[in-house]
């Protein structure tokens, strides 16, 4: 039975882990939670709470952000991305396999979130240039961020904050591209299985290519006739009463067949057509009370609400948007950009109603009418993806030699030992900063800070977990009953047990928790511990089961017109393939 010390280290434990399943706070606040029960438990020392947020990994994170930044807005990543067209031939699985290569690589020096993000309009307008469904590539896309981001020791967080928990524990740190050995075997399985799974697997649903029928307007969206008795003639859309129903939104007025510039301005003729958005007993009850006329026989389609004016645009909201926790809105939306929002998309579940008052999340997507100028500023938006219009291509030629030598520079100085890697990653944060690939302000802002403080809360947990004895103690529970199969048939379980954790809480986390259990239960057979920290490395970095268990598979989920089970019927069986491979291959890569 473990101690007292241990028992309560066990309850932070568990309660951290119910937190992160549950998803009901931020990981970033968790983290600090766990670090103030920690502090105040007297389970690690007052001076130690800042063993997280003082550790190499948080500070190579942290630069890592910068100089991925300095790679994007230097427009190069954008531009390698905009020559993949000639590459991808016509058929769909030369696309699948192009775009698959291509990120892969990006993701071993980018951080693959801001990979996927300039990644998903391309995608996108490629396949439908080529009369294939967006479905068919997205996944694969995201898939394979993930394998190129196991190939080496920047290619994640993970791999870094793992790396510098075995430097903690006295063992000799890994290579830059000492991963790249199991990383580019399972980026090439995985490639093929991606290119075998879009025949089969993945689904084909052309028939949501419209956006009405993707977010299931039809039963929201109305024509409504001006008769000539109506009380609206001679008013604007914004004088009327009508227009203050903040439930019921006018986005085209038609007159004489064409659609005007400025309906919401635009003074109201009998004979006018509008296209009004809302609920169906609301559109009714407008109807009766300003006589209007209902039109019963048109089937809406994406042309009956947008015009050469007027545009329909997708926009993902990213894990790191300022707009992640809040409402339309407290954020101004309309303000800030201009456009309407007519729906909502969260996993699959389509929203309409009460939009303005919904807290957003990292994930959503949102359906947006807007004029060109709306559109060009939804496009300039670093807290939105645009999924169906690619922005407009700009190529700082002379900033992008110098992202590009700062990223050789950082890997050169890593690959021959001449500096830590964290000093290599900070001498190539800084030097985006006074080449003037970045302002000091954007790269305040490249850093994800949610990432920073998980992992300043949560290291000390692992750092209490060996400490008093709990890691030992969970080791012997949970792995003691595989000793007698061996060493490798305890990787096998630590492997899919770190996968597990992945798919349903923060792979940060779940690594951090896992990683001192692994190191005490390689003492107590007498093994090196490096193999069974690589397993916790891959395990926790490639996740494909469920669309929350990686950002990038949230990012194209709502694009993409996935179901969650989509994820598992695709990514399950993946997950079952990397993980034999693991199992074979980690043993002979690094001797147990």
């Amino acid at each position: 039975m473990p101690n007292l010390e241990s028992t309560v280290v066990l309850a932070v434990v568990v309660a951290a882990m119910g937190l992160f399943i549950s998803g009901k706070l931020r990981v970033d606040l968790i983290a600090l939670c766990v670090l103030t029960a920690l502090v105040v438990l007297r389970l690690i020392e007052p001076g130690q709470a800042l063993y997280g947020f003082a550790s190499p990994a948080t500070a190579t994170v942290a630069a890592m952000f910068v100089l991925s930044a300095g790679l994007v807005r230097t427009g190069l990543v954008q531009w390698l991305a905009r020559r993949l067209d000639r590459l991808a031939g016509k058929s769909e699985t030369r696309l699948v396999l192009v775009l698959c290569a291509a990120i892969a690589v990006l993701s071993a020096f980018i951080v693959n979130t801001a990979t996927v993000a300039i990644f998903i309009p391309v995608a996108a307008v490629l396949a439908r240039a080529r009369r294939i469904a967006p479905s068919r590539v997205l996944m694969p896309l995201s898939f394979a961020s993930q394998f190129g981001g196991v190939c080496t020791l920047i290619g994640t967080s993970t791999n870094i904050l793992v790396n510098s928990i075995a430097v903690d524990a006295g063992l000799a740190g890994f290579g830059l591209f000492e991963f790249a050995r199991l990383g580019i075997l399972m980026s090439v399985f995985g490639i093929v299985y991606l290119v075998i799974a879009t025949r089969w697997l993945l689904p084909r649903r052309e028939g949501e290519i419209e956006q009405v029928d993707k977010y299931r307007l039809a039963d929201y969206l109305a024509e409504l006739l001006v008769e000539k008795t109506s009380s609206l003639i001679g008013k604007t859309w914004v004088e009327s009463e009508a227009g203050t129903d903040r439930e019921l939104t006018l986005i085209k007025l038609i007159r004489g067949g064409d659609a005007t510039w400025r309906p919401l301005r635009t003074k109201l003729e009998a004979e006018d057509i509008l296209v009004l958005h809302g609920d169906v007993e609301k559109l009714m009850a407008l109807a009766d009370q300003y006589g209007l006329t209902m039109k019963t026989d048109v089937t809406m389609r994406d042309q009956e609400i947008s015009s050469d004016e007027l545009k329909l645009i997708e926009t993902v909201i990213p894990p790191r948007s300022s707009l992640v926790g809040r409402t339309l809105r407290d954020a101004g939306f309309f303000r800030r950009y201009g456009g309407v929002v007519l729906a909502l998309q969260r996993r699959g579940r389509v929203l309409r109603e009460r939009l303005g008052d919904i807290q957003l999340d990292g994930g959503d997507t949102l359906l947006v009418q807007g004029g060109r100028e709306d559109v060009s500023r939804l496009m300039r938006s670093p807290d939105l993806i645009v999924t169906n219009e690619l922005t407009e291509l700009y190529l700082r030629k002379d900033r992008a030699v110098y992202a590009l030598l700062l990223l050789l520079a950082v890997v050169v100085l890593a690959v021959t030992n001449a500096v830590p890697i964290f000093v290599a990653a900070l001498i190539g944060a800084v030097g985006m900063v006074l080449s003037g690939c970045l302002r000091m302000e954007e790269a305040y802002r490249a850093i994800d800070w949610r990432v920073i403080f998980l992992l300043g809360g949560i290291l000390p947990l692992g750092l209490a977990l060996e400490e008093t004895g709990a890691a030992a103690w969970l080791a012997n529970a949970t792995l003691g009953p595989f000793v007698r199969f061996g060493p490798v048939a305890v990787l096998a379980v630590i492997y899919i047990v770190t996968a597990i954790l992945t798919e349903t809480m923060s792979n940060n986390a779940a690594a951090i928790l896992l990683a001192p259990i692994a190191l005490s239960a390689a003492t107590s057979i007498n093994v090196d511990p490096r193999p069974f920290l690589v397993a916790i490395t891959f395990a926790a970095s490639t996740s494909f089961a469920t669309p929350v268990g990686y950002q990038t598979n949230t990012m194209i989920y709502a694009p993409g017109g996935y179901r969650f089970s989509d994820y598992t019927r695709v990514g399950g069986p993946l997950n079952v393939v990397f993980w034999g491979l693991a199992v074979l291959l980690i043993p002979l890569l690094w001797p147990l």
